[in-house]
């Protein structure tokens, strides 16, 4: 291999050579990659624009099923999946499709390009920019955008700690920045800032230039290495071109009305609070009555309805995952309607509803509001009072809870991923022996909830996944399942 990587990307093909590799101790990154996987696919596009970017860094890829050998030891359960080396150790890795991440990981370990410059990631202008820019579109638009959850890291004081939070929190959307508004003193800062006129929305900023401790201390503070940041109601959506992409696809703007920030009316020529009213149902003029009708059943299906974006295993925004959060943490049995499945209900019950944004709950077909509200009753005590006022059953249990999602299906299929985006190839496989028989049948995907993950194996007596069941019996795992389509057999099993 050449003394620098000089923007070609390497297959390996043995252990030893990774090895060796590695052992040079230039910066070297690694990515476990599997032909089936639509995430990984994206990601190695921006994968291949990077090594552009940081031609004295080595980058490599692992197929990861090819190479059980290398994917073991580095305890590699998904793709895509990043590793990143220097100085010969692994410092740092990556699961999942997040492009903007990836492009900051890589700009720390491998630096700048020319001696002297600061380390400037390649999300943030050079040859991945346009690369990451479209992935972060694309996997927005396949998975949902959902703000990133601020941690607090050990490395940060307390008493800075609580600085940063009182500067995050001063204003419902705050833009940590170079420069200010009226004079931004980077390209992306000031791309930002246009991006939030457009929206008219107000905002508070901070000019990180003038406080290095600040500066500093944010990066760890929000685990986000550059500038800007953007924060809405505290939780931290991400960085230039993270906002783009929500901006275009029209996804920040739901969330500034998810969490009740003022948007600028043109026409009235002022600032006005989201239509959320007083939240109560109101005349649904101009719906007509077999839609109302719809909706009135939809929110009387369950003493607690929970109309999200997503499902409850697989919340499309952070903000119907926090309802969810809240819900199984008062271990409160709810159902669910899924509004970006249905745009009639979507639109019509903001109508309905005379409540603009989603999540939206509902307690006995009462509308109780979105997740602003229902975080604030839970601190209180309020929810929980008023869930035992209404006479809501408490405490599902962890078996309670993995049955139901056995018995939600006649076919129910528990695997690394989804039906249409397989996170490994063992599920892929049945995936595609049952999509072969022409079987109907439900998925979970236990990458998305750890304590369904474990759970289910104590429950099953079955150490690995996938793990398939019919009528509420395990049929078996990858092998058996591929034993009995071979065989012919698995169609008739799974119809008995």
């Amino acid at each position: 291999m050449a003394a620098a990587g000089g923007g070609a990307v390497k297959d390996v093909k043995s252990k030893a050579e990774l090895e060796a590799t590695v052992a040079q101790g230039a910066p070297v990154v690694l990515h476990f990659w599997a032909s089936w996987c639509e995430a990984s696919k994206h990601m190695d596009q921006v994968f291949s624009h990077l090594s552009i970017d940081f031609p004295l860094a080595r980058f490599l890829r692992v197929e990861a099923e090819e190479q059980p050998e290398i994917s073991e030891a580095y305890s590699v359960s998904a793709v895509p999946y990043f590793v990143l080396f220097k100085d010969g150790k692994a410092v740092d890795k990556l699961e999942g499709a997040d492009p903007s991440s990836l492009a900051n990981k890589v700009a720390k370990v491998a630096g700048s390009i020319s001696t002297g410059e600061p380390a400037a990631p390649a999300s943030l202008g050079m040859a991945a920019g346009p690369t990451v820019l479209e992935t972060v579109k694309e996997l927005a638009k396949e998975n949902g955008a959902s703000p990133r959850p601020i941690q607090l890291p050990s490395g940060v004081g307390n008493e800075l700690k609580t600085r940063l939070q009182q500067l995050v929190n001063s204003h419902p959307i705050m833009l940590f920045m170079k420069g200010s508004p009226e004079s931004p003193k980077c390209g992306f800062s000031q791309k930002v800032v246009d991006i939030l006129k457009k929206e008219k929305v107000k905002f508070g900023s901070f000019d990180i230039l003038t406080d290095n401790e600040v500066r500093e201390g944010l990066k760890k503070f929000a685990n986000w290495p550059t500038f800007p940041q953007l924060f809405c109601k505290g939780e931290l959506l991400g960085g230039c071109d993270i906002a783009i992409a929500m901006h275009e696809s029209g996804e920040l703007r739901e969330i500034f009305r998810d969490h009740g920030v003022d948007v600028f009316d043109s026409n009235e020529g002022k600032l006005t609070e989201p239509d959320g009213g007083n939240g109560g149902i109101v005349e649904a003029s101009g719906l007509s009555t077999a839609l109302s009708d719809r909706l009135r059943s939809l929110i009387n299906s369950s003493p607690v309805m929970l109309f999200m974006k997503g499902r409850p295993d697989e919340p499309r925004c952070g903000f119907s995952r926090k309802v969810v959060d809240i819900l199984r943490q008062e271990k409160v049995k709810f159902e669910s309607f899924d509004i970006l499945t249905d745009d009639e209900v979507r639109q019509g019950l903001k109508v309905y509803s005379n409540w603009s944004s989603y999540p939206q709950l509902y307690i006995k077909g009462e509308l109780i509001g979105g997740s602003d509200i229902v975080l604030e009753m839970q601190k209180s005590g309020e929810l929980n009072k008023l869930l035992a006022e209404k006479g809501i059953s408490f405490g599902e249990t962890l078996e309670d809870r993995l049955k139901r999602l056995i018995d939600s299906s006649a076919v129910m299929l528990f695997m690394k991923g989804t039906p249409d985006a397989p996170r490994c190839g063992f599920s892929s496989k049945v995936v595609n022996a049952l999509k072969e028989e022409g079987l109907e049948f439900g998925s979970f995907d236990i990458l998305t909830d750890e304590e369904v993950r474990q759970g289910l194996k104590t429950l099953s007596n079955w150490p690995t996944f996938p793990q398939l069941y019919y009528k509420g019996e395990l049929i078996g795992g990858c092998d058996i399942v591929l034993e009995l389509h071979n065989n012919g057999e698995l169609k008739v099993t799974l119809s008995e």
